[in-house]
């Protein structure tokens, strides 16, 4: 593995390339290499973690010069496939995997992405039958942009790049994309803030023929869903199966030539990752960040004390950083730079921060927690929506629904919706804003009635799922890249730092999803595998907590919620 990088490609022969490329050097403060190739060009900022020498740069290129690639990410366990590759007679340079990526796909062509499993944003040109093909990971992790105009195409790790690269374009606003931000509080996949560029999805491939200059986009990868309520496994073996699993993923990505730590909250999620690194090495710094509050019942927001415990028991180094109001005043005009669209997770303030302090203590390699609530069924409102679910037609549900109405909340029209569309019912649950609570952007925006402001959810819902699963599985797909891996991505590389997710491993996901309702969360609670898959590996104060996140104490806030939600309406509307 090269590590987290920039990467930046383009067919199309005009702008400043150098220019384009240097607005993500963050994400690769290290090198920077460019290539003018017939036909296409590449770029790549490094940020080295593993084979620093020259030898691993990229854009690397098979001895013949006809396939090039530039690649983001890591690839896990890759040392199986290099071994059979090296069987077949391929010969490696380095010890990175981005050669490993190259011969795979000299081998097996573009069937290569079936036997890889990681993190990763890759762009193959190959000359030989004059394709450019682009690969995103399966589960969203690591970002991948493109702008396709007819004619040319260009892709990015980051948006800024390619609004800079073709400059001399007055890319217009997606109006409808500004509109779901106000339902989701991001801008959801495939959309941006731009007509005509879009995000590659998970799991998506995107061919581009250069002789034909036509684009092609198919889904490689599906995830299989177990559609049973019932248990059908020995639940000891289950535990077994599950530590397994997540120590493998924990150690396979244990591998770099530069110090590594972790983010440790003091939940669940968090305490497993850093729990499994400490079983196998005590060179990894831990990572956890508080807030400073003012009143007693906020103290909720600062679990740094299960942090301490957990780094106490395994007797590991451990920094505890304290988020302020000064900070926030400091660092929420960069919200911005970071993202380059609408977007309204506020947890990103904190996250930044703790990168930051994981760059100031030279720890390039973090791996966190992340995803262990869309994997597992850890959000609390899993349970209200298996509850309401289960209840949809009942006097209670409808009761409960006639008060918002009466609350002038939804409309009679919304109301209905509200009731007979699960969906819907899923979206209130996840707290997505009605269109009641909008109707000041419809008009402005030009977004018409006949607009589903839910279309995002309703891709990924899938009624024959039992309710937690269904819930899960939506958010899943959506939640889980487009805010969750969004937000970490790029302000820890704002500040430089690689964050890899552990829980978020192919086998580990199938796994999951593999097992019946009752099996991943036994009586409906939420995590019940994984809490005593863990029970007495890890302290029962922190398995048995309820679920804090890590989110901001109100009185961080001097306005209300809502216009911490709309804080982007001056810059976008």
């Amino acid at each position: 593995m090269i590590g987290m990088c920039g990467i930046l490609g383009s067919t199309y022969k005009e702008g400043n390339f150098d220019s384009a490329l240097d607005k993500m050097r963050y994400r690769g403060p290290d090198d920077k290499k460019v290539m003018d190739l017939h036909g296409c060009t590449l770029g790549f900022v490094r940020l080295s973690i593993r084979d620093l020498t020259m030898q691993a740069m990229q854009p690397m290129y098979s001895e013949d010069g006809k396939v090039y690639i530039v690649y983001n990410g890591e690839i896990y366990g890759y040392g199986k496939l290099k071994r059979s590759l090296e069987q077949k007679g391929y010969v490696f340079k380095t010890s990175c995997d981005t050669e490993v990526i190259l011969y795979a796909y000299l081998e097996y062509g573009s069937c290569f992405i079936d036997h890889i499993d990681g993190m990763f944003a890759i762009a193959i040109y190959d000359m030989r039958n004059e394709n450019l093909i682009l690969f995103r990971d399966r589960i969203g992790i690591k970002p991948l942009y493109y702008y396709y105009n007819g004619t040319d195409l260009t892709f990015a790790s980051e948006l800024k790049a390619i609004v800079s690269l073709h400059s001399k374009i007055n890319f217009k606003r997606d109006n409808s994309a500004v509109y779901d931000y106000f339902t989701y509080r991001y801008i959801p996949e495939p959309k941006t803030l731009y007509q005509d560029i879009y995000k590659l999805e998970p799991a998506y491939k995107l061919t581009f023929d250069l002789r034909k200059r036509n684009v092609y986009k198919e889904k490689y990868w599906k995830l299989r869903i177990n559609t049973s309520m019932s248990a059908k496994h020995n639940r000891k073996d289950l535990y077994g199966e599950v530590r397994r699993l997540i120590g493998k993923s924990v150690k396979e990505q244990l591998t770099a030539d530069v110090p590594i730590g972790t983010f440790l909250s003091g939940g669940i999620d968090s305490s497993i990752v850093s729990a499994e690194i400490f079983k196998r090495t005590k060179k990894v710094q831990a990572f956890s960040m508080g807030f400073r509050v003012r009143t007693k019942d906020e103290q909720v927001y600062d679990e740094t004390s299960y942090a301490k415990l957990l780094a106490k028991i395994y007797v590991f180094p451990i920094t505890v950083g304290q988020f302020d109001r000064m900070q926030l005043k400091r660092i929420k005009s960069y919200i911005k730079d970071w993202y380059d669209e609408p977007f309204a997770d506020t947890s990103c303030y904190p996250t930044y921060m703790i990168s930051k302090m994981a760059k100031e203590n030279y720890v390039p390699v973090i791996l966190t927690g992340d995803g262990g609530d869309e994997v597992f069924g850890g959000y609390t409102r899993y349970t209200v929506y298996n509850q309401k679910a289960g209840e949809r037609k009942s006097w209670s549900i409808l009761c409960d629904l006639y008060t918002k109405l009466l609350k002038n909340v939804l409309t009679k029209e919304e109301w209905e919706e509200e009731f007979l569309d699960a969906v819907s019912l899923f979206a209130r649950e996840a707290y997505a804003y009605t269109r009641c609570e909008k109707r000041a952007y419809i008009k402005k925006l030009g977004i018409g009635y006949g607009y589903d402001d839910f279309w995002y959810f309703r891709k990924f819902y899938h009624k024959e799922l039992p309710p937690i699963t269904r819930a899960q599985y939506i958010d899943f797909n959506t939640y889980l890249p487009a805010d969750i891996l969004t937000k970490v991505d790029r302000v820890s590389m704002q500040n430089s730092i690689e964050t890899r997710v552990p829980l978020l491993s192919k086998e580990l996901v199938e796994f999951s999803f593999g097992l019946s309702q009752e099996e991943r969360c036994p009586k409906g609670e939420l995590k019940g595998i994984l809490k005593e898959a863990y029970r007495g590996i890890i302290p029962k104060e922190i398995l048995d907590k309820s679920k804090k996140g890590f989110s901001f104490p109100s009185s961080y806030w001097e306005s209300n919620q809502r216009d911490r939600f709309l804080l982007w309406e001056e810059n976008w509307v």
